[in-house]
């Protein structure tokens, strides 16, 4: 009966699903998705990914017991750093100036029990005028999405309204339903106004471009003003190139987790992405494209960190003059 009872509920939300994005997109996504389960080499942007290779996990904790950093590397991962960046745009219109954009970015709420907890201590009290979420809500790629939907339940309370995110490459396009219930806006291949004393500005987020590659800038873009001042939510910093030339002015990612176990310096080990180090983290400028990528809130394959901290991080928007003018 149980067994039943999840097919219908699966066919219902597949129903709303198609309705929402298009049936091409929703067979793509969860045909990858199914493939996802057991996929290491091959497909998306990297050739190797590390993310489905489940028994590296072992491996990783005892090499980290072994050299004695495995419960420093846990508590790390429950010490949430507040960042603050500043984008200065020329463009912007008067009346986003100081405008504050809270990003929280590769939450992974269910693989650390005190995620939500720890999560929710540090965002209370901080004034932004809006929350985006750059993808990673799920720890695992495949399986349950319950335990992370009662995971961010639990979180989305304490979050100013409003709430826009995009969905990662650990995230099942199934979330989608649940999500907007509970008022985060996904911007699936999409872009909204955002409205403030008679100006505009846009905020377009596109949908995982890493491995499901199901992201689409044309669509995403297409009801933006070409003179407008608009913002790119993507999951990975591999759409740089992309973003710059689709004419976004900024990009806000994550995905890399700085390299969440880093060498003392922050040097990261690995970043599982295909684009240059130098955008892997923090802000960075390609042309005239401003970017962000966030070192992430949570932790990724197991619960550790070192010499890479999670981070929340506020962006505020700043208009300075243009000097090339």
């Amino acid at each position: 009966m149980t067994s039943a009872n999840n097919s219908s509920s699966e066919k219902d939300i597949d129903r709303w699903l198609e309705k929402r994005v298009g049936r091409l997109h929703l067979w793509q996504r969860l045909g990858i998705e199914r493939d996802h389960k057991s996929q290491v080499i091959g497909r998306g942007r990297n050739l190797f990914h590390i993310e489905n290779w489940y028994s590296i996990q072992a491996l990783i904790r005892i090499i980290l017991k072994l050299t004695l950093l495995y419960g420093r590397g846990r508590r790390n991962t429950l010490a949430i750093e507040t960042r603050r960046n500043a984008f200065k745009l020329p463009q912007l219109p008067t009346a986003f100036e100081g405008f504050t954009i809270l990003q929280i970015s590769d939450l992974h709420l269910d693989l650390h029990p005190k995620f939500p907890d720890t999560l929710i201590e540090n965002i209370h009290q901080l004034e932004y005028d809006i929350c985006v979420m750059t993808g990673d809500f799920r720890a695992s790629t495949n399986g349950p999405i319950k335990p992370t939907l009662e995971a961010l339940e639990k979180v989305r309370p304490h979050l100013k309204q409003p709430v826009y995110a995009v969905l990662g490459n650990h995230d099942s396009i199934r979330m989608v339903p649940a999500m907007e219930a509970m008022g985060i806006r996904l911007l699936l291949n999409e872009s909204i106004s955002l409205e403030r004393n008679g100006e505009s500005i846009y905020l377009a987020g596109i949908d995982d471009p890493h491995y499901f590659r199901a992201d689409n800038l044309e669509k995403a873009s297409e009801d933006i003003p070409l003179d407008a001042l608009s913002i790119l939510l993507s999951h990975s910093p591999e759409m740089y190139r992309n973003a710059t030339h689709a004419g976004f002015d900024v990009m806000l990612s994550g995905h890399t987790h700085g390299g969440q176990i880093c060498l003392p310096g922050g040097i990261p080990i690995m970043c599982n992405v295909s684009c240059p180090r130098t955008y892997c983290r923090g802000p960075w400028r390609h042309h005239q494209l401003q970017g962000y990528t966030s070192v992430g809130s949570g932790a990724s394959i197991v619960d550790v960190r070192l010499n890479c901290p999670p981070e929340i991080t506020l962006h505020e928007l700043q208009k300075t003059r243009d000097d090339s003018s």
